[in-house]
Parts: structure tokens; sequence; C-alpha cells
């Protein structure tokens, strides 16, 4: 049922300009679904990237918030999950469905926290060529990061040990994984999207080869009670993770393959170098055309 949901989410570029899409959508039928992790530990699924929730003496912390129509929606199910004030937000990258809803948490005093080109591209117009031909305004000052790191950062909030870890250019040049370390628990952003192919931005210089890295990153913090929380998708493991790496690895070397005959975007679409993986990957927002096309270009540019 999630998986029908997230092609259906992502029929549309959702993360280009939140507040374009919000005056175009009806978010009033929106749920959010609150799902247990650990001890003050959750996930909650609406629409747009998937959020963790921290709750404890602290405050409550949130990782990525969808969109501003939801925030009403996404405080209720922090105070029924036992959550208070939210003080904190983590963003694992820049796209409006992750944050979105910046802007009424921090104009409600939350500190905001990203990597330093998170804090660049909501700063400035984001223009994304095709297929989608489209410019994100800048975010409003109040839904930007006020805390930047170049590589990690560690907080120590509600009792657990939480290690932000910047990942080589993936899904954008400012992806974020979320370790809680003493929940065993991770947040990919959309470094990971459960069983379809990824969406490498190359107009934020994502890359193929940083979804390798970054998967491998995820793996080598896991273990198989590890529970992995995908940017969007249902709760992931480190056997799903491994897959989505495996995946990866190969696709990429078929492409090398074709690059080095000297074959061209369009030769090597045609020759189909998804073609084993396209039933079980290819039902997402990124077909297998497009997945080619993008990964293609990560390797030349």
């Amino acid at each position: 049922m999630l998986t029908k949901k997230l092609a259906l989410g992502l029929a549309a570029p959702l993360w280009l300009a939140a507040p374009a899409f919000a005056q175009d959508q009806d978010f009033s039928a929106v749920k959010i679904e609150t799902q247990q992790l650990g001890d003050g530990l959750f996930m909650l699924i609406g629409s747009g990237g998937n959020i963790a929730l921290s709750t404890g003496p602290d405050g409550s912390v949130l990782v990525d918030t969808q969109f501003a129509p939801l925030n009403g929606k996404i405080l209720a199910a922090v105070r029924a999950a036992g959550g208070g004030d939210v003080k904190y937000v983590i963003n694992t990258h820049w796209h409006g469905d992750h944050t979105g809803g910046n802007e009424p948490l921090g104009k409600a005093g939350a500190v905001i926290i990203a990597h330093n080109n998170v804090l660049t591209r909501l700063s400035s117009d984001q223009v994304m060529g095709a297929p989608f031909n489209s410019t994100t305004p800048a975010a409003p000052a109040a839904a930007r990061p006020v805390i930047t790191f170049p590589a990690r950062t560690t907080f120590h909030l509600n009792g657990n040990v939480v290690n932000v870890v910047h990942v080589e250019n993936a899904h954008t040049d400012g992806d974020s994984i979320v370790h809680f370390t003493n929940a065993n628990v991770i947040h990919t952003g959309d470094t990971y999207m459960k069983d379809v192919y990824p969406f490498i931005d190359v107009g934020s210089k994502g890359s193929i080869d940083g979804f390798i890295a970054s998967s491998a990153a995820v793996l080598a913090r896991s273990d198989g009670s590890t529970k992995i929380i995908p940017g969007h998708g249902a709760l992931a493991n480190k056997a799903d993770m491994q897959r989505f790496h495996d995946m990866l690895v190969k696709v990429r070397g078929n492409l090398k393959t074709l690059i080095d005959q000297g074959k061209t975007e369009d030769e090597v679409v045609a020759a189909k170098p998804t073609a084993e993986y396209d039933a079980g990957w290819g039902g997402g927002f990124m077909n297998a055309e497009t997945f080619t096309r993008f990964a293609y270009q990560s390797l030349k540019q």
C-alpha cells in the first residue's frame, strides 16, 4: 500500500517548489501516520518525505518537515506521541517536500540544522532543467538553517547520541544521514527510497557514485536490527539497503561499460542497462529511462 502511495505521491516533482505546490493542492485529506521505532522515537508518514521524531526531556526533534500546510497535523502527531514543542529540526537536504514545513517551525522558535549546502540552496532560487524545467524560489529566512556544518556534527538529545553525517553528493550536494545511535535507527533522507529507482538530482550535483557511497555508509553503520527510515516508502532494514546498494553497483558498471564504448546518452538508454532490475525497481517516480539518463549524466559531469 505504501509503495503505491509513493508512486502516486511522486507523480509530480513535489520538492521543486513547496509554496507553489501547497497553493495548488488540497492537504485536508492527508493523514499523518505514526510508527513507533523505539522509546521516544517515531517515524511520521504523510505527504512528502518521511519524518523522524524524537521526544523527551530536551524537547521534540524532527528530521525533515514535509509541507507547511501539514504543520498543524504534524504537531498534533508530535503531541499524540507524547512530544512537546519542537525545539530542533534537522534537514537531510534542501528539497521542498523535506523542508517545506521549516518556516512555521522556525518562526515558532525551532533551531534548524543542516549541511552548509542546504543553506546555500535555500538562500537562492534553484533552477531545474529538463524534464522538469522549473524554478524554486529562495526560501524565507525563517525556513533556512541557522546551524550548519561541513562534514558531520553530533547532538546529545533525549538520551540519544545523534550523529548527522554529510555523505558524498548522491541525491544532492547537501545530503546527510541521521543516525540515532542508541536506538539503532538511521534516517537516510532521499539518498534511499525503498524499492524504487532513486532520483539523482544532477542539477544539485547529485550522482550515482554518491548514491553508492551513501548506501555503503549506511550499511557500515547497520546491523540486522537497524531500522532504516527512507526518504520515501516503508520502513526498511539492512537487507533492503544491501539490495539497493548491489543494484546501483551493477547498473553503474553497465553504464560505465557503455560509456567507455563511446555510446551517447540515447544509445545508452536504448541499450537498457537497467533491464534486469526494471520489474522490481521501475515502478516509482523514476522510470528506467529517466533514472538511466540522470545516472549517465552524473557519470559524465
